[in-house]
């Protein structure tokens, strides 16, 4: 009876312990348990290989077996699912749940680096060395047009120019930019070769122009010119427009300050009004120029009434004036101060318009 009584407390323990290991976390029973393979409809890489890990999950140590090389940068290709199946199978997994699917996709993920965005970072790399302007006013011209280029999706790092090289003499460039790769690979690097040359705005003429004529707006319009041809005396278009030619000037020529010159306010043998003025006196005559002249030149002038020729200094157009330096009095001593205060005689003020000339001639 006791030994029968030993026994069943003997087995009521052990099935307690078992009941206990089976809910224990670290039991063997939970350690044999993993969960299976799920096949994934869509899958995208970034890199040149597909590994297990990426079409299955749950794919344990397997995870980073290569299977097949990734479409190209930036595609899309499709798998079937059984051969999917066939080549897990060959590694060693096996029980993957398909989920009913017939085909995957395989995408594989990249970085566009546009052309144009090449052509800046080259412009701002030369930008001020060895005698460049800034880089907005760069003109380059390539050796082999930049393309747009792709990159793994892993070469996600700033573009940096990692050297550069400029000759002023013959306006070469060699300039190398550099990616960097997030997963610790190497960096990427794009080679450019080439010509740079800075250039500025400037006014060019869209006709010809004849000596002494005035430039209209329509006479004048705006383009980019290497900095070398025009040099530092380059007119900007409000400057020239409304300015006189100095010489003949062609069409698609660039214009020069050296070019310009006020306008001629009275021509050669132009009929102009003389003017005499002084406090309480003005007087205006007829005249015949006999020099061209701008505002504040002094030019000669024939009067035609007396048939003199009179200085006078251009103040419009068609308008000399010949009108006296005005003279400053003698100031006043002390002595003659003492006097007492003279009182001037009132004098009557004229205004007179004449063709007579005054005595002054």
């Amino acid at each position: 009876m006791i030994a029968r009584a030993l026994l069943l407390t003997a087995a009521l323990t052990a099935a307690s312990s078992a009941a206990a290991l089976a809910h224990s976390p670290d039991s063997f029973a939970n350690r044999s348990v993993i969960a299976a393979p799920v096949l994934r409809a869509n899958v995208q890489v970034s890199n040149e290989l597909v590994r297990i890990g990426d079409v299955i999950d749950n794919a344990g140590s397997a995870a980073q077996i290569a299977i097949y090389r990734a479409p190209d940068l930036g595609t899309t290709g499709t798998l079937p699912v059984a051969q999917v199946l066939s080549t897990l199978r060959a590694h060693h997994v096996i029980g993957v749940d398909t989920r009913d699917l017939k085909e995957i996709s395989v995408t594989r993920l990249a970085r566009t680096i546009e052309g144009k965005s090449v052509e800046l970072q080259v412009a701002q790399a030369l930008e001020r060395r060895n005698g460049l302007g800034d880089a907005a006013n760069l003109l380059l011209t390539f050796d082999r047009e930049p393309v747009d280029v792709r990159l793994d999706a892993g070469y996600s790092g700033a573009v940096q120019p990692s050297a550069v090289r400029y000759d002023n003499r013959n306006g070469r460039f060699d300039v190398t930019l550099e990616i960097g790769n997030e997963n610790g690979g190497a960096a990427a690097k794009l080679r450019f070769t080439g010509t740079a040359i800075e250039t500025v705005d400037v006014a060019v003429l869209a006709r010809n122009i004849e000596r002494n004529e005035i430039l209209k707006s329509s006479d004048v319009v705006v383009e980019r010119r290497p900095k070398a041809e025009v040099g530092t005396d380059a007119a900007v278009r409000d400057r020239a427009v409304g300015m006189q030619a100095r010489r003949q000037l062609r069409a698609g020529q660039a214009i020069k300050n050296a070019d310009l010159a006020k306008p001629d306010l009275v021509q050669r043998d132009q009929n102009v009004t003389l003017i005499y003025e002084t406090p309480g006196i003005y007087l205006t005559m007829r005249g015949k120029a006999l020099d061209n002249g701008t505002e504040g030149d002094v030019v000669s002038v024939m009067n035609l009434q007396s048939k003199r020729t009179v200085s006078g200094t251009v103040i419009g157009r068609g308008q000399v004036s010949i009108t006296p330096p005005v003279s400053r009095l003698p100031q006043t001593s002390d002595a003659t101060s003492s006097l007492g205060t003279a009182h001037p005689a009132q004098v009557a003020v004229a205004t007179v318009s004449s063709p007579v000339a005054p005595k002054a001639e």
